[in-house]
């Protein structure tokens, strides 16, 4: 008979941590607890795979679990000396979600489960606290009437308001037994009307529908969009936990609580959390009431006046710091922990992994190492690599002036600036149009997940540091200020008013989630530093790693970033960038719009100086770093005059009449300009634009060399390829511009040539093409296109209900698809490779920059991937996990022992190939792992014959790019 369900308590478990996909994370923790002797309520799980059964089978059960759910209720009876719906001594439970990956706050809670007219007697008899009863009651009935039966909570939250004004309080926490009796009639009267029944006595029919109520959130929609958001996959599923109640609000000498082991904004090796006392856990993360500190530390630094439990309850504190080592030493991990304090005892309801900041995962997973909970290769495992945005984008400017609007706690680090939105479906609808917002709420819940994803930053009114705006924005990223108390919020009138200062929704304001401080206006930022744990980090994962990162820059300030974030090269300058200057465009525009070639030439002469120029700023930037250029692909129409100031200004630079040039621009214009006149198309019928560009490059290369005495070896790449005759064309006019130069300045330059791989049909004749082309570079977003044929510009407009639809997993623009557009890439990939072993391979699409597509590439054996600036950082920690998933190795090379900058900036190696015997070149592309050879302006190299591999190259290793200021030296 199949096992639904797992129970734990009393110091023993049927389940393990390692078993998380089938118990969820919080059941599969909550059973090692328990193995560990820690103080758990008893309780059991129903599984993960129940969860699949109940959606597979029209939302039915197991017909198993029926007795299952009672044998195990009875052993929690046994353990309590309690019995479920008993008059007497009741048995309470809480029903809990808990799927393998945490989602804080998707999913549905109940807590107090088995509370009635009759068992709400028994316990206020029992524990001779009447008002702890029925505050247990109407927490009950509110929750299951929103959660289980549908009726939205704004209802119950009306009635508590008006109950505590007619009472004359403020708090929950003044009313008496006796209101709280009457709130408890109030509740039960507006369940009937708005059911037409009443609130649903037997305490089985509230367990099982509390049961299938967690089931169902699965498929809510802020659980699907989180899901969506994470990669999470929906036929995970997620477990049940039902747990004994321990209570938390019973007086002053209870509390709940939550914690984290370390800091999660910061990752010092600091307890940190917060709780209430005489509170329910809900209370501490909904943001009702303010919560105090647990440490004085805490308290101190966020300048509270509330009692830290390490004042109040030193013994429990003392415990609860005691099971914190315990966690962490077992975990090896920072853990995410809730706790509740009933009379004096110390429960432990959930342990996790904690949800931090990407500088608190850095600096934790760092100190671990050092402190020998962990190796160098977890550390590298353990950082998401999509997080490292959080660290590479500017902060306030700290010299800037700026007008401080409001005070509250620094909830999630970072800086944003927007203007102000007061719902989560403008925040979406806002950013969807391209503006940035700040969502202003009084306090978030899980409904909002949507609008704060869209948001640049989020300001709560309420709620602490582990509020739901708090955990959500560290996770996402996103700065968080949270608590601002003094704001106050009007909703209908669309504005928040601090003192006597009004800002309407549409004003600007700036965050500083690092100190909790809210501004007035648009605060400027500076570029973030790199801290030495990112650095050290960042070392043991080059380590690792087996792919380069290069990055795609065409400007000074792209390539110094590139650089400064660790990039190995550039895999793709792409030239028509350059040429959207205003200075520059009129000769563009001019040169495209000529009807010969001796109209042309002038435009073009123009333009050789400016090009050559920056070439020459990125190979001394670079400093001998491989450099690879793509040379003109612009879709026509972008550089075709459209205004009448533009062709009037046009008209008057090139001496021809207005209607002159509508005429040729007409004549010029594209149905369809992607798939059009662009890439080597617009070589073959004007190859002096080519022959300008390849002159530039190589003139810079000569210049450069010259100057600095590092040889550049620049790699020219011809795009949009179709077939090896196009491709030979285009070669044969480099090498002949590339002859030319040599000869004028008697001066040798080492380049390859090579081609983007954008077109299926290149994929399919890759073997041909590599007959001459020396590398492959994948330039997915265009092969996405021409394989989906789709417009990525519009994909926009219905990607979203494929993805909801289930028709694609996700969006192949972010992440590759690998059974379409990665099987063109694995077909290329291998015929290229059959045809010339030595070939070298790189991707320069947008997807290498995703940790997902990283992978894909890994796997692939592509030897490097090449992203923008910012992204480099995420490809190297993504290059370094795939490596350890395909090696498992625990440890670096001793071979890549890091050492110092100085050591790598000016390395040279000697190649084997079609060059001079005993030349040095520069570690650049076709030097660095003894890829194709560079060849020199002097001498063509002769074409290989299709299906032979060349005896004297040596077989095709690991790539291992020339080193950025990392440090790790390369294998000799």
């Amino acid at each position: 008979m199949a096992k639904w369900v797992y129970s734990f308590g009393n110091g023993k478990a049927d389940g393990r941590a390692d078993m998380r996909n089938l118990l969820g994370g919080k059941g599969a923790n909550l059973a090692e607890m328990s193995s560990l002797g820690l103080p758990v309520p008893p309780g059991f799980t129903i599984t993960t795979e129940v969860c699949t059964a109940y959606y597979a089978n029209d939302r039915r059960y197991p017909c198993e679990l029926d007795a299952q759910v009672g044998s195990a209720l009875k052993r929690v009876e046994e353990i309590t000396s309690r019995k479920f719906g008993d008059s007497q001594v009741p048995l309470l439970v809480s029903v809990r979600s808990g799927a393998r990956a945490s989602m804080p706050g998707m999913m549905d809670t109940v807590l107090n489960l088995g509370l009635n007219d009759v068992t709400v007697a028994g316990l206020a008899t029992e524990t001779g606290d009447m008002r702890f009863a029925y505050d247990s009651y109407r927490r009950f009935i509110q929750m299951y009437g929103d959660v289980v039966l549908g009726i939205d909570h704004h209802h119950f939250e009306e009635l508590l308001d008006l109950h505590k004004a007619e009472c004359g309080v403020t708090l929950d926490t003044e009313l008496t037994a006796e209101n709280l009796k009457s709130l408890v009639v109030s509740y039960r009267k507006k369940v009937k009307e708005e059911l037409g029944r009443e609130f649903p006595q037997d305490v089985n029919e509230q367990l099982w529908g509390a049961i299938g109520a967690v089931f169902s959130s699965w498929m809510n929609q802020r659980a699907i969009t989180y899901r969506r958001l994470h990669q999470i996959p929906e036929d995970w599923g997620t477990a049940v936990n039902v747990q004994a109640m321990v209570f938390g609000n019973m007086g002053d000498d209870c509390a709940t609580g939550v914690a984290f082991t370390r800091d999660p904004s910061t990752g010092e090796n600091a307890f940190y959390g917060e709780y209430l006392i005489n509170a329910q856990g809900e209370d501490v993360v909904a943001g009702i009431r303010t919560p105090q500190h647990l440490t004085v530390k805490g308290k101190l630094a966020n300048k509270s006046k509330l009692l830290a439990m390490e004042e109040v309850m030193p013994e429990v504190f003392g415990q609860l710091e005691t099971i914190r080592s315990k966690l962490e030493g077992h975990y090896h991990d920072m853990q995410d922990i809730e706790f509740t304090v009933q009379k004096g005892r110390l429960y432990m309801l959930q342990t996790r992994n904690g949800k931090r900041t990407a500088a608190a995962a850095l600096k934790i997973a760092v100190d671990m190492v050092r402190e020998g909970l962990i190796g160098q290769a977890e550390a590298v495992k353990r950082i998401d690599p999509a997080a490292l945005d959080q660290l590479l984008h500017p902060t306030l400017d700290p010299k800037a002036p700026r007008q401080i609007l409001a005070r509250g706690l620094p909830a999630s680090p970072g800086a944003a600036s927007g203007i102000v939105v007061f719902s989560a479906d403008e925040a979406e609808a806002r950013a969807g149009k391209g503006e940035g917002v700040i969502l202003v709420r009084v306090e978030t819940s899980p409904e909002d997940i949507h609008g704060m994803h869209a948001a640049r930053g989020i300001l709560t009114t309420r709620g602490g540091m582990t509020s739901h705006a708090a955990v959500v924005a560290r996770g996402m990223g996103r700065p968080c200020v949270s608590g601002a108390g003094e704001i106050r919020i009007d909703y209908g009138a669309r504005t928040m008013n601090v003192r006597n200062m009004t800002v309407k929704a549409g004003d600007r304001i700036t965050l500083d989630g690092g100190t909790g401080e809210v501004f007035l206006g648009e605060v400027p930022t500076i570029q973030p530093a790199m801290s030495d744990d990112f650095a050290e980090l960042m070392g043991w994962a080059d380590g690792f790693r087996k792919m380069g990162v290069w990055a795609n820059a065409e400007t000074p300030l792209d390539a110094k970033m590139a650089k400064r974030f660790g990039a190995e090269g550039i895999g793709l300058c792409r030239t028509e960038h350059m040429f959207f200057d205003p200075e520059r465009i009129l000769s563009v525009r001019e040169m495209i719009m000529a009807e010969d070639r001796d109209g042309r030439q002038r435009p073009l002469t123009k333009l050789l100086p400016v090009q050559r120029q920056d070439f020459i700023e990125l190979f001394r930037i670079m400093d001998g770093l491989p450099v690879t250029i793509r040379l003109l692909d612009p879709p026509l129409h972008e550089f075709l005059p459209h205004s009448d100031a533009e062709m009037t200004e046009l008209a008057k630079a090139s001496g021809k009449e207005v209607a002159a040039l509508r005429a040729r621009a007409a004549r010029l214009r594209e149905v369809n300009p992607m798939l059009g006149h662009r890439g080597c198309r617009l070589a073959v019928t004007y190859p002096e634009i080519y022959e300008m560009q390849a002159r530039a490059i190589f003139e810079a290369a000569v210049s450069v060399t010259k100057e600095t005495g590092t040889p550049v070896v620049p790699e020219v790449m011809i795009p949009l390829i179709a077939d090896k005759v196009e491709f030979k064309l285009m070669a044969d006019l480099v090498e002949n511009v590339a002859k030319a130069v040599r000869e004028e300045t008697q001066a040798d330059v080492e380049y390859t040539i090579g081609t983007m791989i954008e077109l299926p049909r290149a994929c399919l004749r890759a073997g041909e093409i590599a007959e001459r082309a020396e590398f492959f570079s994948f330039g997915t977003n265009d092969l996405t296109q021409t394989t989906y044929g789709l417009s990525r510009d519009d994909a926009g407009n219905f990607l979203d209900e494929y993805e909801k639809k289930k028709l694609i997993t996700r969006d192949p623009f972010v992440s590759i698809d690998e059974d379409g557009v990665g099987e063109l890439m694995k077909i290329a990939a291998e015929r290229g490779r059959n045809v010339r072993p030595d070939i070298k391979l790189g991707i320069c699409g947008e997807h290498g920059g995703d940790p997902a597509s990283v992978r894909f590439c890994a796997r692939l054996g592509l030897d490097y991937v090449s992203c923008s600036p910012y992204r480099v950082p995420i490809a190297r920690l993504a290059a370094a996990q795939a490596a350890l998933a395909q090696s498992g190795a625990a440890k670096p090379p001793k071979a890549l022992a890091r050492k110092p900058a100085s050591d790598d900036r000016h390395r040279r190696v000697l190649i084997t190939g079609r060059r001079s015997a005993g030349k040095r070149v520069s570690t650049g592309a076709a030097a660095a792992r003894a890829k194709p050879a560079a060849r020199k302006m002097a001498s063509p190299p002769k074409k290989a014959k299709p299906g032979r591999k060349p005896a004297a190259k040596p077989k095709r290793t690991p790539p291992r790019p020339p080193k950025k200021p990392s440090g790790r030296p390369r294998k000799k």
